[in-house]
């Protein structure tokens, strides 16, 4: 007695398409499974027997096999639990093969014979609408997960003998329908923290609003006190929503990572990651024996913020270099390579100094040495990659009492983000760039031309400040943002004086 059932194997982000085979034929009584399969593959044996034994199922007593085939990609995860026990019912007769053809299965089993939800759903339904399957029969917490894929038919089952009743006719299951782009619309909430809070540091909310437009890299410098972690935690709030692509791929990310919520299950607003300055470079970038995605690409989409960044190992710091460049994470493994997208936007605050009043030396009390020791835990490169360096400077006793309804809400500041961003949106339509901030180098002569007045005045700047390539590259990105929030088509030297007295800051503090 043989039957097989179509399912999937997550590698990374990737699904790959495999075979649960099973066969049942005489000999002595026993249970194998093979297929280069991790430990908790192998383990599914049990929890299939134990489940369909538990939903009035007995396996006969002979020689049963499991193939996961093709025996060359590494199968992991419990997502395989499900279509084993579909596999041993067709071979046991029970279920006509005709009714699993062109469906995809997936689901992990407890014991008592219930199905249990899995991380990577999303993905795996995008592939197998790719490979031409007309549905998926998935956990029923999963359903909304994998409801939003148009073009295929998602089936929630919560139960074996509820699978078993639908693939036998004796039962019928609607299929879930969601609407993508009306779940993102109502999911425009006003933000938890409101820009509103902030008293005073308005060089500092303009420099976070231009940041937002633009997906430019910030770094806020300002002693203790200052608000420098209570801004950056207001950033998302300007932020511009989420795109329809932007929604899907930042949930296969949470997906596989099973981090997605039961109730919504999608990521409707850009993520805030803020990890601990004790983090490891593996969880901050992505990794493990069977890699997976790390907080560079939890943020994907949204901020990554590091609060007191000189305190982060310097290991930690210098591998954000590539994904800041290359907007992906690349992690090589002896059974495959991996890429995990990174395209974050890095929102980060530090003291000027260990006792955090520097060049106040009437309360600082580090030494020059101290200060240079400290400053230099920040690298050349790392800073190059900093689009917006502005100062929190201490809070007056007068900005200090000021009543918050009198300070601009995130509402109104995102309003102007977002009209920034949709002219971005149109300028780079069909390109593949949205903000500001991805562009090339080779995209730069045709949307950021500089007339003849800017152009000497980058050179004096670029002459001035002893700037590498990159630093004038990103002063140009930023200028054409802040074009861009004041509806200018051309870039003019306001924009570009603006966009240099942002990275003048962090020559003054690194070059003294």
């Amino acid at each position: 007695m043989f039957g097989s059932v179509d399912s999937l194997a997550m590698t990374g982000l990737d699904a790959r398409p495999v075979c649960v085979e099973a066969d049942i034929s005489d000999g002595l009584p026993v249970f194998d499974m093979v297929g280069y399969l991790a430990k908790e593959v192998g383990e599914a044996k049990e929890r299939v027997r134990t489940a369909l034994k538990n939903s009035g199922i007995h396996l006969p007593p002979k020689r049963i096999t499991v193939n996961i085939s093709p025996g060359d990609i590494r199968k992991n995860g419990t997502s395989f639990d499900l279509p084993v026990a579909v596999s041993l019912m067709t071979a046991m007769e029970m279920i006509d093969p005709q009714s699993i053809k062109d469906m995809m299965i997936f689901g992990e089993l407890g014991l008592e014979g219930k199905v249990k939800p899995v991380p990577g759903i999303l993905p795996m339904v995008i592939e197998a609408r790719k490979l031409g399957y007309k549905q998926c029969l998935v956990p029923f917490d999963n359903t909304e997960e994998g409801s939003i894929i148009e073009g295929i038919d998602v089936l929630g089952v919560k139960s074996i003998n509820e699978t078993l009743s639908l693939l036998t006719g004796k039962t019928k299951i609607t299929p879930v329908k969601n609407d993508l782009k009306m779940i993102l619309a109502n999911g425009k909430k006003p933000p938890d923290s409101d820009l509103a809070d902030v008293n005073g540091q308005e060089e500092v909310k303009r420099a976070m609003e231009i940041a937002a437009a633009g997906m430019h890299n910030i770094l806020i410098i300002g002693p203790p006190g200052a608000g420098k972690t209570m801004m950056a935690k207001r950033l998302p709030g300007i932020l511009p929503a989420l795109s329809v692509p932007e929604c899907m791929e930042l949930t296969k990310i949470y997906s596989i990572s099973g981090l997605l919520s039961k109730e919504e299950g999608l990521v409707t607003k850009r993520p805030f990651v803020n990890p601990h300055h004790t983090i490891t470079p593996q969880a901050l970038s992505g990794g493990g024996s069977i890699p997976k995605p790390g907080e560079c690409s939890l943020a994907h989409k949204g901020v990554l913020f590091l609060d007191e960044l000189p305190e982060f190992a310097k290991n930690s710091l210098e591998i954000l270099r590539q994904p800041l460049e290359d907007r992906k994470v690349r992690i090589s493994r002896t059974h495959g390579n991996y890429v995990f997208p990174a395209d974050f936007l890095l929102c980060a605050a530090m003291n000027p100094c260990k006792c955090g009043y520097y060049p106040d030396r009437s309360r600082c009390t580090c030494t020059e040495n101290d200060v240079r020791k400290y400053l230099s835990k920040i690298s050349g490169p790392l800073l190059d990659r900093i689009d917006i360096c502005v100062e929190a400077s201490r809070i007056g006793f007068e900005d200090l009492r000021k009543k918050s309804r009198n300070n601009e809400t995130s509402t109104m500041a995102r309003k102007r983000v977002e009209e920034a961003a949709k002219i971005q949106e149109e300028r780079y339509k069909g390109t593949g760039i949205r903000f500001n901030g991805e562009l090339k180098i080779s995209d730069m002569d045709r949307y950021c031309r500089l007339g003849a007045k800017e152009e000497k005045l980058l050179q004096k700047a670029y002459e001035t400040l002893g700037l590498s390539a990159r630093s004038c590259h990103r002063i140009i990105r930023c200028a054409r943002t802040i074009a861009d929030l004041d509806k200018s088509e051309d870039i003019k030297t306001v924009h570009i004086s603006e966009a240099i007295a942002y990275k003048s800051i962090d020559r003054r503090y690194w070059n003294g």
